[in-house]
């Protein structure tokens, strides 16, 4: 009896001790769901030439990459925003540094069914049909019908940027918020598939998502400006009025495998990647 006992409580000690601790060759990457694709990409190509090192990486939105960094429960936080005051010192209680280096940039896409005769937008436009004081197409031009409005969750930092820089316009001001009416989805592929199949539907997310099954709306800062379209060269320019630069954020300036893995996005190969996969790279 008091040797089967002994055998269970090494077995437990052995188990605990193996799975209490990461692994020193995997990193956990976890948030934007706007990076998602990129992330992978890189993922895939960096584990090609290093297959002793596993790289997981997760969306779930800005907001839950970095709660995950906050506790610990990620190595790299992915975010479509800047972290915010209150996560910082959140995160500093925690003893929790958080270190943001910026991997890219992206345009975001305002998009419809390709069905929608409405091909562009002013940024004024666009902030009355998201806050709900436009309903209908045909006060934009369009066909007379319902404007059902998508958006992305609360926790993704993509929701945050368009209600800031498009309801809002950048005013700190503002209380502008999105129409109570507004159908939140959990994915900028969900917004991306119900646009494909409604017709009066429309959303926004990173251009990276932009599919032959969508319209992107060429967009324009007022109705004196002229209306540009969601493209790599466009965001680069500074014409594109609705871009935002990516970031990924460590616990402290990042080392070991987590320095190798950063390193890598922003190599050469890395940011060829970041070109690839539709969004605009930070280094040449």
């Amino acid at each position: 009896m008091l040797k089967r006992w002994l055998f269970i409580w090494m077995v437990f000690v052995f188990t605990t001790s193996v799975f209490a601790a990461p692994g020193k060759n995997s990193i956990q990457i976890k948030g934007s769901d706007t990076m998602v694709n990129l992330a992978q990409a890189w993922a895939e190509k960096y584990m090609e030439s290093n297959p002793s090192e596993l790289v997981a990486v997760t969306g779930g939105g800005s907001g839950t990459g970095l709660s995950s960094l906050i506790s610990a429960s990620c190595d790299i936080a992915m975010s479509s925003r800047n972290i915010k005051n209150k996560e910082i010192a959140l995160a500093k209680q925690k003893g929790i540094n958080p270190y943001e280096i910026k991997v890219a940039l992206d345009g975001l896409a305002v998009v419809v069914n390709p069905k929608n005769p409405v091909a562009k937008l002013t940024v004024d436009q666009l902030a009355q049909i998201f806050s709900g004081k436009i309903t209908n197409w045909e006060e934009v031009g369009g066909e007379n019908g319902r404007i059902v409005i998508l958006s992305r969750e609360v926790n993704s930092g993509t929701h945050v940027y368009f209600k800031e820089h498009v309801l809002r316009k950048g005013d700190p001001n503002s209380k502008e918020e999105f129409a109570a009416g507004a159908l939140l989805l959990s994915s900028s592929q969900a917004i991306a598939d119900e646009v494909a199949g409604n017709s009066s539907a429309i959303g926004y997310y990173g251009m990276g998502y932009i599919s032959a099954k969508q319209k992107a709306i060429a967009v324009a800062k007022d109705e004196k400006s002229e209306y540009v379209a969601p493209t790599i060269e466009n965001v680069l320019n500074g014409k594109y009025p609705i871009s935002r630069p990516l970031f990924l954020y460590t616990n402290g300036s990042p080392d070991n495998l987590v320095k190798r893995f950063i390193d890598y996005a922003l190599s050469a190969q890395g940011q060829d990647i970041v070109l690839k996969t539709d969004f605009v790279p930070v280094k040449k």
